[in-house]
């Protein structure tokens, strides 16, 4: 692993407090939040670690709203500590950012958990070789490496669960040590250590076998027998249940006395002079009496010259193969490394570069199969072994028959030497099973698309595309170095286009560098094309889609349908039982085979519950998909899925709208949907389905089918308008299927597109082109009978009139809203009107008709549960009471409904709340609290984009800092409101210019 830190000694501790020093001097890491985050980053071991996983680690359920903006102080302020001298154009080089997350590159010299790891690691391959005194003494010294509680200042719910996993991770050693112990006859000088982990670990059985041990040893049988006594009484009052074999054995046999429970003579080793003697008698092969040396085969491909990347990869790699480290560690003492993953990721190649950086390990020589466990006719293990017996100098006609007679001569001939075994390309455990060295000290490399998780003692390696970085140094290996040099953005370009496949990238580089005329840029266009893409990507035998093509093969009739059909929806990844719907198969059905395609490295899993291809893999599956699959049956698999995003949006907008009639007023498509437990999780599940939910309706109008449905599932995501998020892609999207609706004549949907348009527009504070879109969507209402949106239309045409001050107008269109929720029953409806009416009969003069209005509506919401409508009603009358004089009962209004609205993340909502609280306040002449709200304002409005809501939170905060004495400051606030609602078009412009123009008066005539 690459070490950063190069000039300092810079070295970190978790089994304990979390502490870091540098030369010797302890650092401030700040506030726990701050250590929690470095914790965290440290024990992923150079892994980067996403905002969303910091945040639930440290925060959990209590994350703040802006706890992403903590999250990135915090990181900051780690980054100043941790490299105090860089400068701020330099990147860091311990704390870097990869993707949108974070990740710690430090050598494991420097952290005590990996020296910890290592340590015990090494004292199990010590003991696996006989040097027990050695290996209690790598015990001991890993053991003094902890100085309390793990994690010792760090808080949130990773670090509990952290905390836990390193105490076991401790007793584990501990419980080593005394076996080690015991091993070397030290029974008498431990009993009283053991008698207090006892004490400490009551359920730990190992701890009292090794008790009993101990006392039986020392001539102390009867304490040994009520060791069993307790322990039996503790397991069946805790836990209900008998004792395990080990400890029940170890009783058995101190009642019977077993002579085998003696200590053991120590271990002898043979010298180097008597290894000679006795060589002649070992380099036998049994029943065929002495041999002649052994050749020393070395049947590795060749070298890989321009390997680049993979680097912490190597080097956890060669720890495996050494035996060391937190890599090592693999029962038997036998490292095997079982690598899989997607065709062309590079697998074989890794694996070859690796073993020969470890010839030097294996003095004895190499072996090589390629096994071709893709391919037509995979190798039989049988004839495998025929062809490493034949490199190990054994005759055709001594070679055994049958598979285990083979293996077996097999693993003798490999006993008591140190040579690699590299299985290339393993179809399955079963085919490397007999192929596999059986002695200490040898290694076994396996490739495998599929992971062979069902192979005892592999440590599986599961390998993913290079970095972007490693991409490109990859592309500048074979394409030359000057060339990419030259043309670095349109590189970067290149190799994102390859998915950061190795193969792809290694492909279009060759095709580069046989073309000395060609620009990297002109490859640009030629990948942009996703249908042409995978043509792009061959070269002479090398072709993604032909390694793509050996794993497909081998699936099977049910596993291919998923792979082809998974392709088809646009999203990003999908969840599973989006993908039960897809496919028309139960959960469990589902999950089982699209669990299948995971372990054959043909979709991943990024998530529990959540898959995804590899971006070249999916136009392949899509290839897959326009060959073997009818076009009504994609059509069919795509509208099944249209059905459930539909039907689980629709409870999504019923739950965040609690009365609104429009959930129940879309279209059927015969599909269940997600069923949720609250308003938040619905919401919730909205923002994290958004971008799938989003190409589903880009499907629809791409296709010219479905416009109704797709429609209809825009108008269901109407709760994400609220969080302040997606609006481009409300924009984009609504706009595209709107004008393919109109130009298919569906009235319907037209309807329904032009109110959520105009919703969008309104949130941008484009007033006149939101009204236009209203005023059309009322008249499709009419004509199409659509009286549930037309409610709802006529309510938001209120709302526009009322931000523009023409107030009377607002009352009309108010009146009319109500008497068609009214004529559809839709109560919710009626009294969101009432709620929205208060504003204008303030504007014209009205205030007993405004507290009635909002008091009224408030009344309906509570009565039938709406937390959102009473939210909303609260809002409205917190506003009126404001407006005359009673800002006690505004304040704790408004107190109340920011609550709801911070906890469903209706950031729009939240804005407007804080903005309204700044002017109570201010109406109060306590500025100073007034100004503290306006600036959370600020945050929100320009945190969602929110231009409207920035100039609003601007002129509150300029009049609260005036309040304070402020001008100067206040004044700035004042002007930058008036730019914006200005550039916005809106009457406010008019308020601030003259609340300008009278503090300039003021201060001219003071």
């Amino acid at each position: 692993m690459p070490d950063h830190a190069t000039s300092d000694d810079l070295r970190f501790a978790v089994l304990g407090p979390v502490l870091a020093w540098r030369d010797g001097v302890e650092l401030d890491l700040g506030t726990p939040l701050q250590r929690s985050i470095l914790a965290m980053l440290l024990l992923r071991e150079g892994h980067a670690v996403s905002p969303t996983e910091m945040i639930d680690g440290v925060w959990g359920e209590d994350a703040p709203p802006r706890a992403l903006g903590a999250l990135r102080t915090y990181v900051s302020r780690l980054r100043t500590v941790l490299e105090p001298g860089r400068s701020p154009r330099t990147p860091p080089q311990l704390l870097t950012s990869v993707g949108r997350g974070y990740a710690l590159r430090l050598g494991p010299a420097r952290f005590d958990l990996a020296v910890f790891d290592r340590e015990c690691a090494a004292a199990e391959s010590d003991r696996r070789t006989g040097r027990v005194e050695q290996a209690a003494r790598r015990l001991r010294g890993a053991l003094g490496l902890w100085s309390g509680e793990p994690l010792a200042g760090a808080v949130g719910p990773y670090a509990e669960h952290q905390r836990d996993r390193l105490a076991e991770r401790r007793i584990g050693a501990v419980e080593a040590l005394m076996e080690v112990d015991l091993e070397l006859g030290r029974h008498a000088e431990i009993i009283s250590e053991l008698v207090a982990l006892a004490a400490e670990h009551p359920l730990r059985e190992r701890i009292r076998v090794q008790l009993m041990l101990a006392y039986y040893r020392c001539g102390r049988q009867a304490e040994a027998l009520s060791v069993f006594t307790e322990t039996r009484q503790a397991l069946v009052d805790e836990l209900g249940i008998e004792p395990g074999a080990e400890l029940s054995e170890m009783h058995r046999r101190i009642l019977a006395a077993d002579p085998t429970l003696a200590p053991a003579s120590p271990p002898v080793r043979l010298s180097q002079h008597d290894d000679a003697e006795y060589g002649d008698d070992r380099e036998t092969t049994p029943g065929h009496g002495p041999m002649v040396e052994m050749p020393r085969p070395a049947q590795l491909p060749a070298a890989i010259t321009d390997f680049t990347g993979r680097t912490r990869l190597v080097h956890r790699l060669l720890e495996l193969l050494r035996g060391e480290g937190p890599a090592g560690g693999t029962g038997e003492g036998v490292p095997i490394a079982a690598m899989s993953g997607i065709g062309g990721v590079g697998k074989t190649t890794l694996a070859v570069h690796v073993a020969h950086l470890a010839e030097d390990l294996f003095p004895d020589g190499q072996l090589y199969a390629d096994l071709r466990g893709y391919g037509v006719e995979p190798t039989a293990p049988e004839t495998a072994l025929v062809a490493f017996l034949r490199a190990l100098g054994i005759p055709m006609d001594v070679i055994p028959d049958g598979l285990a007679e083979r293996s077996a001569l097999f693993r003798s001939l490999l006993a008591d030497r140190r040579m690699l075994v590299l299985l290339d390309n393993a179809r399955d455990a079963d085919q490397v099973e007999h192929l596999l060295p059986g002695s200490a000290g040898c290694a076994a490399i396996i490739t495998s698309r599929g992971k062979l998780a069902d192979l005892p003692a592999a440590r599986l390696v599961d390998l993913d595309v290079l970095e972007p970085d490693e991409a490109l140094s990859l592309l500048a290996a074979v394409a030359g170095p000057e060339r990419v040099a030259a043309e670095r953005a349109a590189a970067m370009d290149v190799v994102a286009a390859c998915g950061f496949l190795p193969l792809a990238v290694r492909i279009v580089a060759a095709r580069l560098a046989s073309r000395p005329s060609w620009t990297v840029a002109s490859l640009v266009p030629r990948l942009a094309d996703e249908r042409r893409r995978l043509d792009e990507m061959k070269i002479g035998n090398l072709a993604v889609s032909a390694t793509f093509a050996l794993g497909y093969g081998q699936l099977d009739a049910r596993q291919a349908r998923a792979f082809r059909l998974l392709s088809l929806p646009e999203g990003s990844d999908i969840s599973l039982s989006a993908a039960a719907a897809l496919l028309d198969l139960t959960l469990t059905e589902t999950e089982d085979v699209l669990e299948s395609l995971v372990d054959a490295s043909l979709l991943e899993a990024p998530a529990q519950g959540r898959y995804r291809f590899h971006d070249l893999l999916k136009l392949f599956a899509r290839r897959q998909a326009e060959a073997d699959e009818e076009p009504e049956a994609r059509a069919l698999a795509l509208r099944r899925l249209l059905g459930f995003s539909l039907a689980s949006a629709g409870a999504a907008h019923r739950l965040a709208y609690e009365g609104s009639a429009i959930a129940d007023n879309l279209v059927d498509l015969g599909m269940r949907g997600h069923s949720f437990g609250s308003a938040d999780e619905a919401v919730a599940w909205l923002s994290a389905e958004a971008e799938n939910l989003f190409a589903a309706v880009a499907r629809a109008y791409g296709s010219g089918e479905d416009l109704v449905p797709a429609a209809d599932l825009l108008l269901a995501l109407e709760p994400l308008l609220e969080s302040g998020t997606n609006q481009r892609e409300f924009e984009q999207r609504v706009s595209a299927l709107l004008t393919a609706a109109r130009n298919a004549g569906e009235r319907r949907a037209e309807m329904r597109c032009r109110y959520v348009l105009g919703r969008v527009l309104f949130g941008a504070n484009r007033l006149a082109e939101a009204e236009s879109h209203f005023l059309s969507a009322r008249a499709l209402g009419e004509e199409t009978g659509d009286h549930v949106v037309l409610g709802e239309t006529c309510n938001a045409l209120a709302v526009v009139a009322g931000r523009q001050r023409r107030h009377t107008e607002a009352l009309d269109w108010f009146g009319r809203a109500a008497t068609i929720f009214r004529e559809v029953g839709n109560t919710a409806g009626e009294a969101l009107a009432s709620c929205y009416s208060a504003r204008d009969h303030l504007g014209l003069g009205r205030p007993g008709d405004a507290i009635a209005a909002a008091e009224r509506g408030l009344a309906v919401f509570s009565e039938i549960g709406s937390g959102a409508g009473t939210a909303r009603a609260r809002y409205h009358l917190g506003n009126v009471l404001s407006h005359v004089g009673r800002l006690n009962e505004a304040v704790v209004h408004h107190a109340e409904c920011l609550a709801f609205f911070r906890a469903s993340n209706q950031r729009v909502w939240e804005q407007r709340v804080c903005y309204r609280l700044a002017a109570t306040f201010i109406a109060a002449g306590r500025y100073a609290e007034a100004a503290r709200h306006a600036e959370e304002a600020l945050t929100v409005s320009r945190e969602i984009t929110h231009p409207y809501g920035e100039a609003q939170s601007l002129a509150a905060l300029g009049k609260a800092l005036m309040g304070v004495g402020e001008a100067a400051r206040g004044g700035d606030a004042l002007e930058k409101a008036l730019e914006i609602f200005t550039r916005l078009g809106s009457p406010e412009a008019a308020d601030i210019t003259a609340l300008l123009a009278g503090q300039a008066q003021t201060q001219a005539d003071t």
